[in-house]
C-alpha cells in the first residue's frame, strides 16, 4: 500500500452520491495497492482458473452514515487484474473501472517478514511495477493511526450508470503490517491511471506499508437511491 496526500478538489469527480470524503486528521488520501485474491469464491463456488490471481487498484477514502453511524469505505478509480473475464464481470455487474493487463509478482519475505513484495503489469509497451521492502516484524496498527485508517474501512462504493451509488460491506479482521523500508513506483502515469493524477503518483508516497491480509467476505451490493 503505497499512500499519496492529495487535494481533495482532485477526488470530488470520483465522488459517489450519498458519501462525502474521509481524511485522517484533516489530510485526504490516494492509494495504489497491490493484492492477491487467494482461493476466491463466487457465490461460495469456486471457478476453475479464477481462484488465484492479482490485481493492483488505485482508491481513495469515504464515508457516509447508516443508521450504526458512520461507515467508512473506499471507492476505486481504478482496478487492474489479469483475467479478461473478471474485468469484465465487476464492469457489467459493479460499473468499476477494471481493466486486464498482462501480470506477474514476486514475493521474497523471510520467515520474520522481511524482504521484498512486487507486482508488475505490462501498460504502454512495458512493465510498471508497484513494489517495497519490509524489515522486522508485523505489528497491529494502534486505532487512530495512519496504517489503521488506510486498512480498516469496511465498506465499498461504486458510482452507477444511472447516477446512483452501489454499497457493498467487506468484513475482515484487523491487518497486522509491516512499515516499508523503501518502496519504488515505476509506472507510466499519464497512460495508465487519469491525467489529473500524474502529478501525485509521480511523487514520492506520503507512506508506504505492507498488510498481511486474512480471509475476506464481501457481502451482495445494494443500490442507495
Amino acid at each position: 500500500m503505497l499512500n499519496y496526500e492529495v487535494d481533495p478538489h482532485l477526488l470530488a469527480p470520483y465522488l459517489p452520491a450519498g458519501t462525502e470524503l474521509d481524511d485522517y486528521r484533516g489530510g485526504h488520501y490516494v492509494s495504489i495497492v497491490g493484492f492477491q485474491f487467494l482461493d476466491t469464491r463466487l457465490l461460495g463456488l469456486r471457478v476453475p482458473g479464477y481462484q488465484d490471481f492479482e490485481e493492483v487498484n488505485l482508491r481513495f477514502y469515504v464515508r457516509r452514515y447508516g443508521p450504526e453511524g458512520q461507515r467508512r469505505g473506499v471507492v476505486f478509480i481504478k482496478e487492474i487484474v489479469p483475467q479478461r473475464m473478471t474485468a469484465w464481470l465487476a464492469r457489467r455487474c459493479y460499473n468499476e473501472n477494471y481493466v486486464r493487463r498482462p501480470m506477474r509478482r514476486e514475493d521474497e519475505l523471510g520467515e520474520n517478514g522481511s524482504g521484498i513484495v512486487r507486482y508488475e503489469w505490462r501498460q504502454a509497451g512495458r512493465w510498471n511495477r508497484l513494489g517495497l521492502r519490509v524489515g522486522g516484524r508485523a505489528y497491529l496498527p494502534e486505532a487512530d493511526t495512519e496504517e489503521s485508517f488506510i486498512s480498516e474501512h469496511y465498506w465499498g462504493y461504486a458510482r452507477q450508470r444511472k447516477g446512483g451509488t452501489l454499497e457493498y460491506r467487506v468484513e475482515h479482521p484487523p491487518w497486522e503490517v509491516w512499515r516499508a523500508v523503501e518502496s519504488e513506483f515505476d509506472c507510466d502515469v499519464p497512460a495508465t491511471y487519469p491525467e489529473a493524477f500524474a502529478e501525485v503518483l509521480e511523487r514520492a508516497p506520503h507512506s508506504a506499508f505492507l498488510a498481511q491480509g486474512s480471509p475476506v467476505l464481501v457481502r451482495r451490493a445494494r443500490t442507495l437511491v
